[in-house]
């Protein structure tokens, strides 16, 4: 990526893995845009000067990589990745590549044993591609992170998560949305009103004061929208 060429190229490459999705004819005219030009450079620059970031630039754009355009249903959207290197795989609260459940995600597993299958064993498989292929994009507002640090990169990202939430509110309206903690809620006003909205404490919030994750029951409520709206569930 250091010059126009090499730039072109490789946002040819980000369209290309996007298109099998549908994702990519969505974000056509901002992967293509000056405005993605400055992300990748930006990207780019903190790298070379030695502020290496997470997920790595293959795995930026998974979430939107497995989530089929035309199945969306559900955004939940979080923060940004997981800081410590290879855990974060471009899923947010997804950790396919580390062995162990990240406080995080052991929340959100446990809540859902507890309210949505209470009698019946349930499936704690790290990967959550299998909630993106139901429709579900697991989508942190910022893509990347510096590497053992959070909070890094909200302005490097926050051009394209308002393109991305401004074409679902004039393009796909009627979509759940789940608000993962106050920097989710940021975004609120950005999904318009013709939707369905969820705000619930990030459950990392849990995980820095040792308490219980309060999810709101979130996970039922999300399913009894889908059910009634579109005679469907995600199976969590």
């Amino acid at each position: 990526m250091s010059n126009v060429l090499n730039l072109e190229e490789y946002k040819q490459k980000i369209f290309t893995k996007l298109e099998p999705s549908g994702w990519g004819r969505v974000l056509k005219s901002f992967i293509f845009s000056t405005e993605f030009n400055e992300i990748l450079l930006n990207l780019h620059d903190l790298s070379t000067n030695g502020k290496r970031f997470t997920p790595p630039l293959k795995d930026v754009f998974r979430a939107f990589e497995e989530c089929p355009y035309d199945e969306l249903k559900v955004v939940v959207i979080g923060q940004d990745p997981y800081p410590t290197i290879n855990v974060a795989d471009g899923v947010s609260f997804s950790c396919s590549k580390t062995d162990r459940e990240q406080p995080s995600l052991r929340f959100i597993f446990d809540a859902i044993q507890k309210d949505v299958y209470p009698n019946e064993p349930y499936n704690r498989d790290k990967d959550l591609t299998r909630w993106s292929k139901q429709g579900v994009l697991m989508f942190n507002t910022a893509l990347t992170t510096e590497v053992n640090k959070i909070f890094q990169h909200y302005n490097i990202w926050h051009a394209f998560s308002a393109y991305v939430f401004d074409y679902l509110k004039n393009f796909n309206p009627g979509l759940v949305y789940v608000f993962l903690g106050k920097k989710a809620e940021d975004w609120e006003d950005s999904c318009g009103d013709n939707c369905t909205k969820f705000m619930v404490p990030h459950p990392a919030s849990a995980a820095y004061n040792g308490s219980k994750w309060n999810s709101k029951n979130v996970f039922n409520d999300v399913n009894e929208v889908l059910q009634h709206n579109f005679a469907t569930k995600i199976i969590w």
